[in-house]
């Protein structure tokens, strides 16, 4: 859509300043460890639906109304986080939405009443995960890589997973052992942790530091700072929204977050302890999912660099519906076969669908794309946020979260049907976006 700017126009590299590592990989790694630090706290929900409930005789649809907040504004910041980021650089962005999040998860050890749950856990921390949400994934990878974004946009979405690997064990055995509150304050440690190396090791743009991104032949000169953020994230909306492909794309990633962060990332848990399996046996189960997700998504990014989106996603999505639909048959007391199987093949396909639908983004919205995919990532969570609450609420009427399994599987097989449908109206190649 958006032309490079002029001032964007690409020169001859400075002599000298080449390395054998490109720079943009240790930004990359930097990006990594800050996306799987904050994702600590993306660990927690399901942990402490049962606590909170427990303690304070909050309903599960109570609890489940916070993490929906939490899920809702974690896609709706994105957008505008990406534009922001546009406008003050990435470095400030990130170290502000981290010193929230610790903010969020550290208050929330002294809430009494639903309220406070939900603005802690809700607004604070919703705000900063959403400043460091896949946007911020998108933008680096924009700004750094004119090769190999498809491979990079998979690392970097495997961070989150990768969080989750390290955390929910650790966070479930302090659950189990000494309560919810020393859980929170873990992940408030570790966030505030993280704020030191992103300002002393992160950079906002390649010529930050005299080199040209990776696979670029020519240096691009760092663009003057966007003004007007909110105004470009709307305008970016306004003009976005009157095309089917923002709407197929931002329909089927609804469903991906349906099924994945409001599902089962937040009633996986209790769904097992239903069945009698500990809670902590059910985190590592989820947590194993996070290494099966690990490995998938950078596959996802590998394939995406080599084949056609479109068709990656209807795959993606109709065996993650199959799935779903087994699963009310395999959840028990205790771990068997049957279980493991659907752990494995579940986690290869917990967020594959993020580098096909950046890369269709990339393709369809050009240098707009971050701010686009901000958009599309909105839609995720709030359909994570729609079946965290609404998981919640079915468990409390029906007494099993059966319908929610059933349901699930069948939006994603519409996924996978609204994917095959989106046209390639753009460049039949990617095109190198500058942010």
């Amino acid at each position: 859509m958006t032309q490079t700017s002029p001032a964007a126009a690409p020169v001859k590299a400075p002599p000298g300043r080449r390395h054998r590592l490109h720079r943009a990989w240790f930004v990359a790694a930097v990006t990594f460890v800050t996306i799987t630090g904050a994702a600590a706290f993306r660990s927690l929900p399901g942990l402490f639906i049962d606590p909170l409930h427990q303690e304070f005789g909050w309903s599960r649809g109570t609890i489940g109304a916070a993490v929906s907040i939490n899920l809702a504004l974690y896609g709706l910041t994105a957008p505008f986080a990406a534009a922001l980021m546009d406008r003050f650089g990435i470095r400030r962005v990130v170290a502000l939405a981290l010193t929230v999040i610790a903010l969020g998860s550290g208050l929330t050890v002294w809430m009494t009443a639903a309220w406070q749950l939900l603005l802690c856990w809700g607004l604070l921390v919703g705000l900063g995960t959403g400043s460091m949400a896949l946007a911020f994934a998108a933008t680096v990878t924009n700004r750094w890589f004119t090769e190999r974004r498809g491979l990079v946009t998979g690392i970097l979405t495997a961070a989150s997973a990768s969080g989750q690997l390290i955390f929910l064990p650790l966070l479930s055995w302090i659950v189990d052992r000494h309560d919810w509150r020393p859980a929170a304050v873990t992940v408030a440690l570790t966030a505030l942790a993280v704020v030191p190396l992103v300002w002393l090791l992160l950079r906002d743009h390649p010529a930050d530091v005299g080199v040209a991104p990776y696979g670029a032949r020519e240096f691009v000169p760092k663009p003057p700072p966007v003004t007007g953020a909110a105004r470009r994230t709307l305008a970016v909306l306004s003009s976005s929204v009157r095309t089917g492909t923002f709407w197929l794309l931002a329909g089927t990633f609804a469903i991906c977050g349906a099924s994945t962060n409001g599902l089962v990332q937040t009633h996986f848990v209790p769904a097992e302890h239903d069945h009698g399996m500990p809670v902590t046996t059910a985190a590592s189960l989820l947590a194993v999912i996070g290494v099966f997700d690990v490995v998938g998504t950078i596959a996802s990014g590998w394939f995406t660099d080599r084949f056609e989106p479109r068709r990656l996603l209807a795959v993606y999505y109709a065996l993650r519906g199959l799935s779903l639909l087994f699963l009310p048959m395999l959840l028990g007391p205790a771990v068997h076969p049957p279980m493991l199987f659907f752990i494995v093949f579940y986690g290869l396909d917990w967020v594959a669908t993020v580098p096909p639908t950046l890369a269709l983004c990339r393709e369809q919205f050009g240098e707009d794309s971050a701010i686009v995919f901000g958009w599309v990532l909105a839609s995720h969570q709030v359909g994570a946020a729609v079946v965290a609450y609404f998981g919640g609420l079915a468990r409390d009427v029906f007494g099993s979260y059966d319908v929610v399994w059933y349901a699930s599987g069948t939006l994603c097989a519409a996924a996978a049907l609204m994917s095959l449908v989106i046209r390639r109206t753009g460049p039949a190649a990617l095109t190198p976006a500058v942010s």
